[in-house]
């Protein structure tokens, strides 16, 4: 895609001059991280990795991935509430993959014992890449979604003064019109303060449940701060904290430090290594309580890959839309092909097939945070050794999004100054609250794009791959 920056990425006298500037106006900015060598220390921050430059985005694919957010939002809380389709799908994948089977124990465990709370606050991000087709034409097509701890809405709300200023002081600045406002920081503390309002207790806290390290300290606080603005008290809170000091009233309200918590805003929790045996007591004593879950163990299990998967399937999303059926047709055109790796015939073909053109696939676990999924001959080892075993169903198989290329320049703490080829995956934030059988908010809430060179597969911001960015719309 040709980007109408192509005179300033040539000139590497520019480049070099407008690189302090982009750093300066990044730390101005607020665009933060904690560094690797002292996660929990303000004192010493550097910027957060991020392009010098907006990356070129076609305004009608945008558009299409604003528009279908809110298809998106509604479907996942559907499938949250069908416990009968969260079986079937995760029957085979909760048997060897100890993860979600825990998950899904704490699932059954709160359906059995009764829901407490018909307040359902889901902060969700649908990640999309552009693939680039043969006949020339650009589709959106999703990645995944992500139902729980879906970042980078605080530092993505201050980027597009960046880049408007770096383009102003490249001579630049008509470019600058083509950059959309965004303020996901706002809008996902709009649902969070919807939420708390309606639990219905000025007293009671929303609590951030975090890691023990954050370099991604910044990105909460953002969050974090709107919700002071509207007078809502924030805590934060670890997994170990609430098993020591966390309890649960006659009426399951929760309680930790004195504190009624009236909403649980997991920034933690989505990966293996994230739990001990204590954090998963503690993951239970909240999904039992009153509080109302960002998100609910339901929702968690909505995102996972195999849910993804099963939705390909013909007449899945017809299921949750029996009424809207045009919902389900713009839902299904953002899917790329997705397999079964199930035992059985369907299951043999697809390992098969990947075996036979690896170069076509991505081999995908059930895992959320970056740097999870399989590719090449990696995956042809990982599908060899399982694929006469049921070990192979704690995976899925999908069709590898082949987005153009652009130029642009990487700047990242310690990198030199280089000119790198990259790939762009853009993010839309969805928002929305459900109060009993009545969503009383349902939104896109902004949106995520971020980059990374083409000499990495796999990868987000957090794991040290890609970096931020603001689509360039054209």
């Amino acid at each position: 895609m040709a980007s109408p920056l192509e005179d300033v990425l040539a000139n590497e006298t520019l480049l070099k001059n407008l690189e302090l500037v982009a750093k300066d106006a990044a730390l101005l900015q607020g665009i933060l991280m904690r560094t690797k060598e002292e996660p929990n220390a303000s004192e010493v921050v550097s910027y957060a990795p991020f392009t010098m430059f907006p990356s070129p985005v076609p305004r009608p694919l945008f558009e299409q991935a604003k528009q279908v957010q809110r298809d998106f939002n509604l479907l996942v809380d559907r499938i949250s509430q069908d416990t009968e389709f969260l079986e079937q799908a995760l029957t085979s994948t909760i048997k060897v993959d100890d993860f979600t089977g825990q998950l899904f124990k704490i699932y059954r465990n709160v359906l059995q014992e009764g829901l407490s709370q018909p307040i359902v606050l889901g902060l969700n991000r649908s990640d999309y890449m552009l693939d680039y087709g043969k006949d020339g034409s650009t589709s959106l097509k999703q990645v995944e979604i992500n139902t729980i701890a879906a970042s980078f809405g605080g530092l993505a709300s201050r980027t597009p003064a960046v880049h408007r200023h770096i383009l102003k002081v490249a001579g630049k600045s008509d470019e600058g019109v083509r950059i959309p406002d965004n303020n996901p920081a706002e809008g996902l503390a709009d649902g969070i303060a919807k939420a708390w309002e309606l639990y219905g207790s000025m007293s009671a806290v929303v609590m951030f449940l975090v890691e023990d390290f954050q370099m991604n300290i910044f990105d909460h606080r953002s969050v974090e701060n709107e919700l002071w603005s509207r007078n809502i008290h924030a805590i934060r809170r670890t997994f170990d904290e609430v098993c020591e000091r966390g309890s649960l009233d006659q009426d399951r309200r929760l309680f930790i430090d004195s504190l009624e918590v009236a909403v649980v805003y997991y920034r933690n929790g989505y990966m293996p290594q994230n739990y001990t045996e204590q954090s998963w007591e503690a993951r239970l004593l909240m999904e039992r309580s009153r509080a109302v879950k960002c998100p609910d163990i339901g929702t968690h299990l909505a995102g996972t890959k195999k849910v993804q998967q099963e939705l390909a399937r013909p007449g899945v999303l017809e299921r949750f839309f029996p009424d809207d059926q045009e919902a389900a047709v713009r839902i299904r055109a953002t899917f790329t092909g997705l397999y079964t790796l199930d035992m059985g015939e369907e299951g043999d073909r697809t390992v098969a097939m990947a075996i036979a053109d690896p170069d076509r696939f991505v081999l995908k676990p059930q895992r959320e945070g970056g740097g999870n999924n399989i590719y090449g001959e990696d995956m042809c080892k990982v599908l060899h050794n399982v694929k006469e075993s049921s070990e192979r169903t704690a995976y899925i198989l999908m069709d590898k999004i082949r987005p153009q290329p652009v130029k642009n320049v990487l700047l990242r703490k310690g990198s030199p100054l280089t000119l790198s080829t990259c790939l762009c995956e853009l993010g839309m934030y969805g928002v929305y609250v459900r109060l009993g059988k009545d969503m009383v908010l349902n939104e896109c809430a902004g949106h995520l794009l971020r980059t990374k060179s083409t000499q990495h597969d796999d990868g987000g911001v957090a794991a040290g791959v890609a970096v931020l960015d603001n689509p360039l719309l054209c």
